[in-house]
């Protein structure tokens, strides 16, 4: 809660051995941003993500910064009935091109945490697996698996639909329709094809269009979730053939 926005964008040190401010890079400036319980930071410092994940720049003292061509945000959320959370805006949330549910490990992959770290931390045997270079490429790839105008219409479709189900106060934006397509795009190429099928999309809708959504208080009371509402979506909307 004491973060403040300059935390994370950097700010200007003057120096006086050169007489002049010299801006220092915060750690916003980054290929992966961790943001740690990002729902325990004010909203003023919330909103210092905004355009960083919409635009991949930041504006700082007048002034925009690109960021690195490979950036994104992988960010934590504790539940909103813990002490000291606050909302996030849902203009934050439609940034996130997607958002999972962990749970609890099964009692083997528990075991397996406490036998990973019965000496040391297996942080300190970290090792990469891929070069920066290799994953940009691999960015790139994703813009070439190809997906038919037919399921782009299907997209589209499935994210309105969700905009006129009753007790639904904000339904999915086309910041949704354009993730939805970009993530089945991926999971198209880490299934080792080279289009994206009707399948790919009804995995994905529901991870990638619930958070985004608002449900009215009514609706919220009787038990109706936008996960629910997504699921339902999928099952009436026809598949093009």
């Amino acid at each position: 809660p004491d973060l403040l926005p300059s935390d994370i964008l950097g700010v200007s040190v003057f120096n006086p051995r050169e007489q002049e401010f010299r801006f220092h890079e915060g750690p916003i400036f980054t290929n992966i941003l961790l943001a740690d319980e990002i729902n325990r930071a004010s909203p003023r410092t919330q909103s210092a993500l905004l355009e960083a994940m919409g635009e991949v720049q930041v504006s700082v003292e007048g002034e925009r910064r690109a960021l690195p061509e490979l950036f994104f945000v992988i960010a934590t959320q504790n539940p909103v009935d813990f002490r000291g959370t606050y909302p996030l805006p849902e203009a934050q949330m439609d940034r996130f091109a997607v958002r999972l549910t962990l749970g609890y490990v099964s009692a083997d992959e528990e075991v397996a945490v406490l036998s990973a770290q019965e000496k040391v931390h297996p942080i300190d045997r970290l090792a990469s697996v891929v070069s920066l270079n290799d994953v940009v490429a691999l960015k790139r790839a994703v813009t070439e698996v190809r997906i038919s105008e037919e399921l782009k219409r299907y997209i589209v479709e499935l994210c309105a639909a969700t905009r006129s189900r009753p007790g639904v106060q904000l339904g999915a934006s086309p910041r949704a329709s354009l993730a939805l397509m970009k993530m089945s795009q991926a999971l198209a190429l880490m299934d080792g094809m080279d289009f994206v099928t009707p399948e790919q999309i009804q995995e994905l809708a529901a991870p990638v269009i619930a958070h985004r959504m608002v449900m009215e208080p009514q609706a919220r009371f009787s038990g109706v979730t936008p996960r629910g509402i997504v699921e339902e979506v999928v099952k009436n909307t026809s598949v093009p053939a």
